[in-house]
């Protein structure tokens, strides 16, 4: 039989489909367009009238379009069945779905189409009720309820499941795509395919939205089944290596870092730049007073407070100076000339931070590759929230690390308790350790850290390599003795053995912090109390890996 001006190629995967064929155009006769995001809808509703589209609407989208002096037919004069249970049931009728699916190539389902006076639709531009965003801001139980879609995703997958012939926006952004096809003649089948996947996408996302909150509400942190699901933020040129592909998604949390940022200047950010300075961020955001963190390699090589960003940036310098260069920093207040003047005497990959004065911005745009990324606000360390990481044939889930430990919940288990001054450092520097690969050592004094030992296989070697950095770190500086004398020492988790804790002492520490629970913990007790020290234990450790 031959085909008619608009009717479909032969369904995909028959032997003479082209699905590149970029000349089989379908018109648009009949479209429905129903959506919240109301951008650019009443622009393409002039632009379909005028092809000579009959429109259908619903509600509020009806509304703005006869506002706007266009023909537009409300789906309840189409259908012949009104909007009931006070708009749940708009769409979930025959004569929209049977519009939407019926096939143009099969005689059986044109006949029965047109049996039951149901009229083939040709688009459907539906963005979903926005319960995303109703969730964010906090609304009640019930009125997230009634932010949740059904006739949306139900008209988005029976147009994107009948494609061949069906074309569906869902996004406002596609608008644009469609229309210049449509200039054209129609749309091809190339658009719908693409835009069908976008669909699928869209509802799959809004699904693990949902059942996210669900799990939420009734405290089911792993449910049985766990939806995960993201927008893509960012194309990325690779990933850690040139023969990596990689992508930045954002998950709809909008937790302040990443996925809030704004990318004031500086060059396209990298997969490792990005993953840096997540680390550093959340790193920084520890921190009550004015702090500075700089991290290379995931790894903080450098971390302090003080009164100001540039003495707590001078101070987490000298930490590490070799290490900084082509480092990432991260700032927990508003970024001033004077922190910008000296974060910018250095090559700095990217500096990221809640917001910068118009000052500090005029500093750093005699940097141009420098990236400057700020966030609007800092993220909460102890707020809840899922961590997810791939392994073959599956992905491992946990909850966020947002333990954080406060000098009330410290246990002297030494003859010597620490010192007011003492107490302070050891909280600082255990926070520091938390964001520290595994197993982690951090000598600090002053609210500044003085060494970091990371990522090595056992704790002694670890103990051993931030001594080396506190005594390089100071002959860089041209003091006298290594930073790490009078500092305190802070261990992601307990002592093992003795050794490392004595390795701490040998390098100049006065009190230690760690979790504790060792089956060694008398003997590395008996080892703290032999040197003099104090040492506290957390009850809480903190491996990173």
């Amino acid at each position: 039989m031959a085909r008619r001006r608009g009717s479909i190629p032969p369904r995909a995967g028959s032997p003479s489909s082209k699905p590149d064929d970029m000349t089989d155009r379908i018109p648009v006769r009949r479209a429905l367009l129903s959506v919240s995001d109301k951008t650019g809808i009443v622009e393409f509703a002039r632009f379909l009238a005028a092809q000579g589209t009959e429109i259908l609407s619903t509600g509020g989208t009806a509304a703005a379009i006869r506002a706007a002096g266009i023909p537009v037919k409300d789906v309840s004069d189409h259908t012949g069945f009104p909007e009931i249970l006070d708009g749940r049931v708009k769409t979930l009728v025959p004569q929209v779905h049977g519009g939407l699916l019926g096939r143009r190539d099969l005689a059986d389902h044109l006949a029965q189409m047109e049996k039951h006076a149901i009229a083939p639709i040709d688009l459907v531009a539906v963005n979903l009720y926005p319960f995303e965003a109703t969730v964010a801001k906090g609304a009640a139980f019930d009125d997230c309820i009634e932010n949740i879609d059904i006739g949306g995703p139900a008209m988005i997958r029976s147009a994107a499941k009948n494609h061949d012939a069906v074309v569906v926006i869902t996004e406002p952004g596609q608008i644009a795509e469609v229309r210049a096809e449509l200039e054209q003649g129609g749309t091809t089948l190339a658009l719908r395919r693409r835009l069908a996947h976008a669909a699928y996408a869209r509802t799959a996302a809004y699904d693990a939205a949902i059942s996210a909150w669900f799990a939420q509400q009734n405290g089911e942190p792993f449910p049985q089944r766990l939806a995960v699901a993201g927008v893509l933020r960012q194309p990325l040129r690779y990933g850690e290596n040139p023969h990596q592909a990689a992508a930045f998604y954002a998950d709809g949390t909008q937790r302040p870092g990443l996925a809030t940022a704004v990318q004031v200047q500086g060059k396209e950010l990298s997969y490792n730049n990005l993953n840096d300075t997540d680390a550093a961020f959340e790193c920084v955001a520890e921190f009550d007073r004015p702090a500075i963190v700089i991290v290379k390699h995931a790894n903080p090589c450098g971390v302090a407070e003080a009164d100001d960003l540039a003495a707590a940036w001078d101070l987490a310098l000298r930490c590490d100076p070799v290490s900084a260069f082509g480092g990432i920093v991260a700032a927990n207040r508003t970024l001033d000339a004077a922190a910008a003047e000296r974060i910018a005497a250095i090559f700095t990959e990217v500096v990221v931070a809640p917001d910068a004065d118009e000052a500090a911005k005029a500093v750093f745009a005699r940097k141009k590759n420098l990236r400057l990324l700020l966030t609007g606000a800092l993220p909460d360390p102890a707020a809840p929230g899922l961590l997810v990481k791939s392994v073959a044939g599956g992905f491992l889930a946990q909850t966020r690390d947002a333990g954080r430990v406060t000098e009330q919940m410290l246990r002297t288990v030494t003859q010597r308790a620490p010192s007011a001054g003492e107490l302070a450092d050891l909280v600082f520097a255990f926070r520091v350790c938390k964001h520290v690969k595994s197993n982690a050592i951090v000598y600090a004094k002053d609210r500044t850290t003085a060494g970091i030992g990371a990522g090595q296989m056992n704790r002694l070697e670890s103990a051993r390599i931030a001594a080396w950095k506190a005594e390089a770190a100071a002959q860089a500086a041209n003091l006298p003795e290594s930073l790490a004398k009078g500092s305190v020492v802070a261990s992601d988790a307990f002592f093992p053995f003795a050794d490392g804790l004595e390795a701490a002492a040998a390098a100049g520490v006065t009190a230690v912090i760690q979790p504790g629970g060792s089956i060694r913990d008398a003997e590395v007790i008996a080892a703290a109390d032999k040197a003099g020290l104090a040492m506290v234990f957390t009850g809480m450790r903190h491996f990173r890996h």
